[in-house]
């Protein structure tokens, strides 16, 4: 087998620490040091941690390779605009948070704990972007059909986990408010707010651009997987499938809500770098390293577009 330029910078040991790098000179030229946005790029860091982990615990390429994480970085820098945005800084690292018990848990329907837990780090994330909420019943969809642990006591547990945060919430307001329930109502009311029609004059080019370089990532990624699941393990394909509905969910809710872009794209690129990740690990052909360096030359390409439109500095 001809290992071409894109397998051997898929399974290069010094891929992850190159894109790393690459990173968070795009955080310093986007603003992190003026801006001061250490927290966000505090989230931006372990988001990256708890995808190789995401990658790791459950083998997503069967062979070693960053491409996961790295393709996560890449993506996410394409996206700088979003770098201000400790909200949903927050509410990204809470979803990926989230998976990594959520998969461990495959045809477990005993796992109670671990679906506890699942719904904890997306009730967390609720608290400070409220939409997360809208990915629970997402969630348990993806319990019925791809992870097989939907029963009476994890669909439970998953309750339990949703309302812990928010018991932590109310004794908060009880003590800091006085009994004044006004802030709880307010911290839910945007849930009931959808734009119809569509108002999609708050998109930028560069948020365009990035929203249809990541469909076009999903697409390839999904047809090259498809087209090559029966060489992974049944739990590593429903695996996939998870991720590729997620993706389509988030896509979706995207079309028609664009104001929410800030927590919807995020979660198309935690959903998109496994697919692609898994493209440019497993593939060997003379086309496909052609792709490979096309959709490289283009995310660059775009993050400096995205970077010259967005930065604090420039």
């Amino acid at each position: 087998m001809i290992k071409r330029f894109q397998n051997k910078v898929a399974e290069s040991r010094f891929t992850l620490p190159a894109v790393a790098a690459y990173g968070i000179v795009i955080w310093l030229l986007c603003g992190l040091l003026p801006q001061q946005w250490w927290g966000q790029f505090a989230c931006f860091v372990v988001s990256t941690y708890l995808m190789v982990e995401l990658n790791n615990s459950n083998v997503l390429i069967r062979i070693y390779s960053r491409s996961v994480s790295a393709a996560f970085v890449i993506l996410s820098c394409i996206a700088c605009y979003l770098f201000p945005s400790i909200k949903g800084a927050f509410a990204q690292l809470c979803l990926i948070a989230s998976l990594l018990p959520l998969f461990h848990s495959y045809q477990d329907k005993e796992s109670v704990g671990l679906t506890f837990y699942t719904f904890v780090f997306l009730s967390l994330g609720s608290l400070v972007e409220v939409h997360t909420l809208w990915f629970i019943p997402i969630y348990w969809i993806m319990m019925m059909f791809f992870v097989f642990t939907l029963t009476g006591r994890t669909f439970l547990a998953s309750l339990l986990g949703i309302f812990l945060p928010y018991w932590g919430m109310l004794a908060w307001i009880l003590w800091h408010y006085e009994g004044n329930f006004e802030p709880l109502w307010q911290h839910f009311a945007p849930l009931g707010d959808f734009q119809f029609p569509f108002d999609y004059t708050t998109l930028s080019l560069s948020h365009i651009l990035t929203f249809a370089f990541l469909v076009s990532l999903f697409v390839t990624g999904l047809i090259h997987y498809l087209r090559t699941s029966f060489n992974d393990k049944i739990r590593i394909r429903q695996i996939y499938y998870s991720l590729a509905f997620l993706d389509v969910v988030a896509m979706v809710f995207l079309i028609a809500q664009p104001q929410h872009e800030d927590l919807l794209l995020r979660v198309i690129i935690i959903a998109t770098s496994p697919l692609i990740g898994h493209f440019i690990a497993l593939t060997y052909t003379r086309l496909t390293n052609i792709a490979f360096c096309i959709i490289l030359g283009i995310a660059l390409l775009l993050t400096a577009f995205t970077l010259w439109s967005s930065s604090f500095i420039f």
